[in-house]
């Protein structure tokens, strides 16, 4: 039993800047995000074949409870002319803006299932579909395989070999991705478990979402200490006691430090509960609204790329 779960926005982000704005509907806008989506999930569907898959969603792409904890998380995304008070405004490209709601009417019309959760990213959506899955007893004791599709690094904290979890990071594209599992893990970065990567990633930061990490600390002193005491929790036991096996200096900006690790792992770690409602997941086998997907598909100039969806789906069952 398989199950495939989609970063929504960061492929169609991807499907946007990969492909041409001269990929227009016959009134002349663009739909080079619309179709690139489209082939995407044509591709995933034929190469992997899975029995089910979701499209997650971001209801909020910089939740609360996230900026409270960080008040820097993603704040250099946000528009300038958000009114003071109003929820934020991501930046956007204007000719991405308008294609995000054809998107979903058209996955609407296959049938693919598309997920999101209140005061939640996307991601936390996936975090928490994997939990669920992950705690599903097989039946006749079948193996499990959860791929998620993301350009976004800080999904790989999911990799999990023993529960079949792993991470499909499309570095060159989603034809040729990286197949992100615990091994691939080692390789890339001397980090054994998708946990571990999520400590090195609070000790390291990451710039491109506002966390400021701890001073001093780079990706390989945090591999270091990691593959040292174990866990963030036993390297900031450490500073605290004074235990050999960290320098002078690493103890002092570890201490210094604290408040932020204090609340760190609650913006990095994906939420494994988020208010997600129970998902029709099954990969359909036939759209769900032949009609509309037949308007949508002649509305938007989008035919092939739906046609194609189509025959991945017809060669699925078949």
């Amino acid at each position: 039993m398989s199950l495939m779960l989609l970063d929504t926005a960061s492929l169609y982000f991807r499907a946007f800047h990969g492909l041409p704005d001269t990929l227009r509907s016959p009134d002349g806008r663009p739909v080079n995000a619309v179709r690139g989506l489209l082939d995407m999930i044509a591709f995933l569907v034929t190469e992997h074949g899975p029995d089910r898959l979701v499209a997650c969603w971001d209801d909020d792409w910089r939740p609360a409870f996230r900026v409270e904890a960080i008040a820097s998380y993603k704040k250099h995304r946000v528009a300038e002319e958000t009114e003071r008070g109003a929820p934020d405004v991501e930046v956007v490209p204007e000719a991405l803006t308008p294609q995000i709601p054809v998107i979903a009417e058209v996955l609407a019309a296959l049938g693919v299932a598309r997920v999101g959760a209140p005061g939640h990213e996307a991601d936390d959506v996936i975090g928490t579909l994997v939990a669920r899955e992950v705690s599903r007893t097989l039946p006749g004791g079948g193996t499990r395989r959860v791929d998620i599709v993301t350009g976004d690094r800080d999904l790989f904290q999911l990799v999990d070999d023993a529960a079949g979890v792993r991470v499909l990071f499309p570095a060159r594209g989603v034809r040729d991705p990286d197949v992100v599992d615990q091994a691939k893990l080692a390789e890339k970065y001397g980090i054994p478990t998708g946990a571990a990567y999520a400590d090195m990633a609070i000790l390291r930061g990451d710039p491109s979402d506002g966390l400021p990490g701890v001073p001093g600390i780079g990706e390989k002193t945090a591999v270091k200490l990691i593959a040292t005491f174990g866990d963030l929790d036993a390297i900031r036991t450490a500073a605290a006691d004074g235990a050999p096996g960290l320098t002078p200096s690493q103890r002092t900006r570890l201490r210094e430090a604290s408040d932020y690790l204090d609340v760190a792992p609650v913006v990095v770690h994906v939420a494994g509960d988020a208010p997600v409602g129970e998902v029709d997941d099954v990969l359909p086998r036939a759209p769900r609204d032949p009609e509309s997907l037949d308007a949508l598909a002649e509305r938007w100039g989008i035919r092939s790329s739906v046609n194609r969806v189509l025959a991945a789906l017809e060669r699925r069952w078949s």
